[in-house]
This record gives structure tokens, C-alpha cells and sequence, in this order.
């Protein structure tokens, strides 16, 4: 079904400006690397992406290997893209990514032109659509010339395939290198995508300086440590969560060291009368440099509770102080070997 979006949304949303271009991003971001596979129902799915669309989320994140199983994720927004946005396609920000393993053999994997742009077709393919507007480099190739994977970014532009250029998890030093090179192709580097939470500071020492300096966007992802900050781990491990099966996230993280950092940003948290999720949010926007914050969510309860962060985005110098003794790093950036080339 058609839906007719609420006249409001716009009026709730802040957005930002991507680096020093001219394309604004919601605050909050919606991705859908879980909870929008073939594994999932459809009606929940729709529910989601309606009712975020509603609350002024523009901005769609996705990648040719989300689901399960791989492509799904894609396919499923694209049908919901036809049955319920129809027309409203212009109003939207669709990304996606390539560069994780995706079909079998050596062109099925990391950052050759011929598997960035053959999987950017089979993307727009699934998707139905004729172009995305952001095409991500979704990690640092360390045996392809980076002039070979950018240069398939910039051709993807230049295709238009892609209305602009990303990548994701890149160091400090190849995303400054990434700039040099896509400026001197003529498409410019418009955002970088890295994980970022108060338990993965990574960026902070030196990425957001690179950022800044060269007017590139950040929009962060796995802000809330896949659910590490969220009240469901302040007694343990719970049955069903995720990191109570194999996956993404190990029990193995949840340390009690860990654990008690949770405990005590979750203090803070009820102090400020938010929940642990919705300062965990907000805290990643506290950066000017930070575009946008990229959520996840498997209901439409979870989905609003989380847009709730930008009620309270404002924080003392007395409460980012308290944060910092417990918002420290803790071994679960699962992506760090992308990025320590």
C-alpha cells in the first residue's frame, strides 16, 4: 500500500550538512545490515521503514551482502520501496556498499573495479532502481591499488550509477590519500563511514582531524556496540539476544570489566532521563564533524525509542567528564583490521 508520509516529518528531524557539500543527512540514520533479511517478515519490515520515513529518516544505508541470506536485505527494501514510497524516491538518500565477500571465487571479494562495479549492478538490480546515491568502498583493499578502487568509485559517477563516493573503515591516513586521489578524478570523497561508540573511540584520535580537514562527512556506525549499550546486558547475557548466539557479537566481549562500564554509563544515563541507548545516540552527535548516527531496528517500538535520542543531544561539560570514566575502549571493534592498514 501507497503510504501518505506525515506532513510533519520534516519539522522533527535535524538534519546536516555532509561535509562541505551540499547534501544534508537525517541526524539519525536507519541501516539495515540486521533485521532486514529473508529471515525476517516482510510486514515487519514495511512497518519499520514506513513509520521511520515518518519520523523524518531520509537516509536508507545498505550493502550488497546484508540480508540473510547475502542480497536479501536489498531486495526487501526494494520491494517496500515500490509498494509504499512510490513517488517519493527524490526525498530519499539510498546507499549501499560493496567490498565483504559476496559470491564465490576472486572477483567475489574486496575492492577490484570488477567486483565493486559488476556488484553495484547486481545492487541497483535488486533494489529496482536506477542509481543509488551513495556507492561506499565498504573496506580498505591491502593487495589492490587504491587509484583501482577509487577509480571504480569515480566511475560509478561518472556511470550514474552513484550520485556520490564513500568509503568505510579506511585509517586516518588512507582516507586523507582516498581524498587526494578521487579530488584529482573530479569526484569528490563526500563521506566516510566508520563504527563509533563510547566503547570504540577509534576515530577520535586522528580520522575526525583528516575529516574535518578535508570536508568530508561522517556518519557512524554500530553506535550502540550491537546492543552493548542498551539496558539488556545490565545483568548478563540474556537468552535470545545477540550475543547469546554465534555471530557478530561473542559473549566473549562481555567482560565484567566491560559490563561494569555499562552499568555506569547507564546511571548517567537515568540521570539525564534518557535511556543508556538514547545517550549512547546521542553522544556520537555531540561532534559537529559526525553527520549522522546509523541505528538499527528489528520493531517500531525500538525504532522510536532510539529516534527519542534527539530529544536530549545537549550535554554538560560535567556529564561528558563522568562519561569519560566509563565511555573508554573495549575491545569490540570488530572492524579494526580494516582499518589499521
Amino acid at each position: 500500500m501507497i503510504m501518505m508520509p506525515d506532513g510533519q516529518r520534516y519539522a522533527r528531524m535535524p538534519y546536516r550538512r555532509t561535509g562541505r557539500s551540499g547534501l544534508k543527512l537525517p541526524a539519525i540514520s536507519l541501516g539495515l545490515w540486521q533485521n532486514f533479511g529473508g529471515d525476517r517478515p516482510i510486514e515487519t519490515q514495511r512497518a519499520i521503514i514506513r513509520r521511520a520515513f515518518d519520523l523524518g529518516i531520509t537516509h536508507f544505508d545498505l550493502a550488497n551482502n546484508y540480508g540473510p541470506p547475502y542480497g536479501s536485505a536489498e531486495e526487501n527494501f526494494g520491494r517496500i520501496l515500490r509498494s509504499d514510497l512510490t513517488g517519493h524516491r527524490d526525498e530519499l538518500v539510498i546507499s549501499t556498499k560493496a567490498g565483504y565477500d559476496m559470491w564465490p571465487g576472486p572477483y567475489g571479494i574486496w575492492g577490484s573495479r570488477k567486483y565493486l562495479l559488476a556488484s553495484l549492478d547486481q545492487s541497483l538490480k535488486r533494489m529496482g532502481l536506477e542509481y543509488v546515491d551513495i556507492f561506499y568502498s565498504h573496506r580498505f583493499d591491502p593487495e589492490t591499488p587504491l587509484e583501482e578502487t577509487l577509480g571504480a568509485l569515480n566511475m560509478a559517477v561518472r556511470q550514474g550509477k552513484a550520485l556520490y563516493a564513500g568509503i568505510s573503515s579506511y585509517s586516518a591516513k588512507r582516507t586523507k590519500e582516498s581524498a587526494e586521489i578521487l579530488r584529482k578524478l573530479g569526484t569528490p570523497l563526500l563521506i566516510h563511514q566508520p563504527s563509533y561508540s563510547m566503547m570504540n573511540r577509534w576515530i577520535e584520535p586522528d580520522l575526525l582531524q583528516v575529516l574535518g580537514d578535508e570536508g568530508i562527512g561522517c556518519i557512524v556506525f554500530s553506535p550502540l556496540a550491537q546492543g552493548l549499550l542498551t539496558d539488556r546486558y545490565l545483568a548478563g547475557v540474556p537468552a535470545g539476544s545477540r550475543a547469546s548466539h554465534p555471530g557478530s557479537f561473542s559473549s566473549d566481549l562481555l567482560t565484567e570489566q566491560t559490563l561494569g562500564k555499562v552499568r555506569g554509563l547507564h546511571q548517567i544515563a537515568s540521570r539525564r532521563g534518557q535511556t543508556l541507548a538514547q545517550m549512547a545516540l546521542a553522544w556520537t552527535l555531540r561532534d559537529p564533524r559526525v553527520t549522522s548516527t546509523l541505528i538499527g531496528a528489528s520493531s517500531v517500538a525500538q525504532l522510536e525509542q532510539n529516534v527519542g535520542a534527539l530529544e536530549k543531544l545537549e550535554f554538560s561539560a560535567g556529564e561528558l567528564k563522568d562519561i569519560d570514566r566509563y565511555a573508554t575502549e573495549s575491545g569490540i571493534n570488530l572492524w579494526k583490521a580494516s582499518s589499521a592498514n
